[in-house]
Parts: C-alpha cells; sequence; structure tokens
C-alpha cells in the first residue's frame, strides 16, 4: 500500500507551513520553493487542504497561509483524507458493487483494518513531525511475542 504522490507532497507541503507558525504567514510560492515542488501542485494542494479547514487563507498586504489551527490538532490522517478522501484498502467498504460480494467472508473485517489503519495515521501529529525523528518502534509479530 502506497500514499498517492500528492498525499505524500501534502504531508510536505503541511509540515512546511508548520515551520512558519508564529513567524506570520507563508505564500504558495514560498511553499513551493523551500519543498521543491512544483508552484501548480502546491496550489493544487493548498486549495484542497484550505476546503479541509487545515489551512486557512489570509488576504490583504499582509496575507498568506496558515496553518488553519494548531499543528497538534492536525494528524497525518487529516491530511491523507483532505486529499484521498476517507482511508480506505478497498473498494467495497464505500459500498461500491463487487462481483465477489455474495461469498466474500473479508467485507465485515474491512473497517476493522481501515479503522487501524487509520488510527494509525491519526496518532501522528504535525507538532511531532516538526521534531527530531524518534527511532522507529520495532515490528514484533504477534505469534512471535
Amino acid at each position: 500500500m502506497r500514499l498517492s504522490n500528492l498525499a505524500d507532497y501534502a504531508v510536505i507541503t503541511m509540515c512546511q507551513a508548520a515551520l512558519h507558525c508564529g513567524n506570520g504567514r507563508v505564500s504558495a510560492a514560498e511553499l513551493a520553493a523551500e519543498t521543491g515542488l512544483p508552484v501548480p501542485t502546491v496550489q493544487k494542494l493548498v486549495s484542497k487542504l484550505t476546503s479541509a479547514g487545515l489551512l486557512r487563507s489570509v488576504r490583504g498586504a499582509h496575507g498568506g497561509l496558515q496553518l488553519g489551527r494548531p499543528a497538534a490538532a492536525i494528524t497525518v490522517a487529516d491530511i491523507v483524507e483532505a486529499i484521498e478522501g476517507r482511508i480506505a484498502l478497498t473498494a467495497c467498504v464505500d459500498h461500491t458493487a463487487c462481483d465477489y460480494e455474495a461469498s466474500c467472508n473479508m467485507k465485515p473485517h474491512w473497517p476493522i483494518i481501515n479503522n487501524a489503519l487509520r488510527g494509525a495515521l491519526a496518532g501522528i501529529t504535525l507538532a511531532q513531525l516538526r521534531g527530531p525523528v524518534a527511532a522507529p518502534t520495532p515490528f514484533v509479530e504477534d505469534h512471535l511475542a
């Protein structure tokens, strides 16, 4: 499973915008220059992130972009969902017709899996991504522990 490039770029853009917290506002062009992303891509992201309330656009001489809420209140799940929509690994969770629906034993389990994935992403805030990188937690399979 992989995030789309746009969702990845949205996380990068939001992290960069968070660096400007307390220092006024930043423009989409500045975010593009600082991240190395193309200006049209950042403008598209800014539009979606603003619509989702994650960024706020202020007009005027001292206008620009700022976080829509504190960095500690914005999660990776919020950012991904602003770009991709609801986090779901399979289409059947959205009640999309499936050729195997009548015989599918997994359908009742997908919401559990999707909620676990969303919960993991919701547990990581923008504030955490601004700080030093912590060592990853080692993966231990349940049957080995």
